[in-house]
């Protein structure tokens, strides 16, 4: 993109591409204001319009990729700034505006989390919600925070991550907002498979560190019938990464999960957090800000006490290893296979009891005809869903707390949850993903 006035030296980002149905000219647009989903609001005619990589208060020049007609919006990409904000800064990463990892590199941290917030509570007033006139913010730093990345590899064998609207690869050679190791063993990873022979077929490579960068577990997932020797190859990056202690190879097949075919070495590490060691094995979901859990952790447990607490989606039982010194019994629900055996581990000899079960069926069993004191959830994007919602509600817990990754979701439900007798006692936004539009929210709430 082309800057006037203030130059920034922000890159051009790309337009549209091949097959799109976007018209050759452009037009010049005010940007009012941020959007969920890291692209910026601007009107043209009465028409919504999402402009990525812009600013409120600039004016831009755009070219319309898709018109959504009848849908009363259109999405653009950015041309040129003829107007830039004073918040505008030069992204830190080369990568940006081409790769579809980052959304916000463009402003300054403060003023990303003034636009989460914004965002956070207008979300909420269009489903008739009103937030506390506080929303705390949780928040870190904004750099070298992930500890965890997925890579795909290109033609060449390159890692790198999707690109901005389309399924192409970038390759990178840095990340910032990934811990340094997992880019050094990426960039490792992908030189030695490309001295493979017959080369393997890579679909992508997924690397997960502890907090200190000490512990390294690696997935590589390939296409069948590709086959690869994963011992001496495991062992070879060791001698380059030494804090590699774990790989598994996996195939994908036609299930949800990929199929693993083969392992070397630790099939977990320890990961240290609020106090305590976690166990974590491969594939297991974990938050992946690596500074800020602690504190997430404590926001979502403190003040908090009782006999029966209920940790839904429980994880490898981030929440639930700090509830059992506070509760006299606390159950934790989790589905997936790569997580239950981990919560099992990580609540041994403690009051905690893992159950595998879906959330919704754990609500319609023997275990919840007691009523808890406490219910933390923490779905998936998708959120609790009408079943699971309509089921807590009855529950009527006196407390529970929801841990989002979604705001639109967390909407949805929590107008069910509020129509049952819940309250909005306080809310928080922890920015567990600087950079992008993705945010956490941890709302308290309590039973009428």
């Amino acid at each position: 993109m082309k800057l006037r006035k203030q130059q920034t030296g922000t890159r051009k980002v790309p337009v549209a591409g091949p097959g799109s149905n976007a018209p050759a000219s452009t037009q010049l647009v005010q940007i009012e204001k941020p959007i969920y989903g890291g692209s910026f609001l601007a009107r043209e005619a009465g028409k919504a319009i999402f402009v990525p990589f812009t600013l409120p208060g600039e004016e831009a020049r755009i070219r319309i990729v898709d018109d959504k007609g009848k849908r009363g919006y259109a999405t653009a990409m950015l041309e040129e700034i003829t107007s830039a904000a004073p918040e505008r800064i030069a992204p830190t990463c080369a990568h940006f505006g081409s790769c579809g990892g980052c959304n916000y590199q463009h402003v300054d941290y403060a003023a990303q989390l003034r636009y989460k917030q914004a965002i956070l509570r207008e979300t909420f007033e269009r489903s008739g919600i009103t937030l506390p006139e506080q929303i705390d913010v949780l928040a870190a730093g904004p750099w070298g925070y992930r500890n965890r990345i997925r890579l795909a590899l290109d033609a060449q064998g390159r890692p790198g991550y999707r690109a901005h609207a389309s399924h192409a690869i970038v390759p990178i050679e840095a990340c910032p907002i990934a811990a340094p190791l997992l880019v050094k063993a990426a960039l490792t990873i992908a030189k030695h498979l490309r001295t493979l022979q017959p080369k393997p077929r890579i679909n992508e490579i997924i690397l997960f560190t502890n907090s200190d960068e000490t512990e390294l577990l690696v997935g590589i997932l390939i296409q069948a019938p590709a086959r690869m020797n994963l011992e001496p190859f495991a062992i070879k990056l060791r001698e380059e990464i030494p804090a590699l202690i774990g790989a598994e190879l996996a195939v994908e097949g036609r299930g949800p999960n990929p199929s693993v075919i083969a392992k070397w070495g630790a099939q977990s590490l320890t990961y240290q957090t609020a106090g305590l060691d976690y166990r974590v094995d491969h594939g297991a979901f974990f938050q992946v800000n690596r500074f800020l859990l602690d504190r997430l952790v404590e926001r979502v447990v403190a003040n908090q006490s009782g006999a029966i607490a209920w940790d839904l989606f429980a994880g490898v039982g981030l929440f639930s290893r700090q509830l059992v010194s506070i509760f006299q019994h606390v159950f934790s629900v989790e589905t997936a296979s790569s997580a239950i055996k981990a919560l099992e581990a990580n609540l041994a000899g403690t009051s905690g009891e893992a159950i595998r079960a879906t959330t919704l069926d754990f609500l319609h069993g023997r275990h919840a005809r007691q009523r808890p004191d406490l219910v933390i959830v923490d779905p998936p994007r998708a959120g609790l869903g009408a079943e699971v919602t309509a089921a807590l509600a009855q529950v009527a817990a006196p407390s529970l707390i929801y841990v989002s990754c979604d705001p639109t979701t967390l909407a949805r439900d929590l107008r069910t949850l509020l129509a049952s007798g819940y309250a909005i006692e306080s809310a928080a936004l922890a920015d567990l993903f600087p950079q992008t539009f993705h945010l956490e929210s941890i709302i308290h709430l309590r039973h009428s």
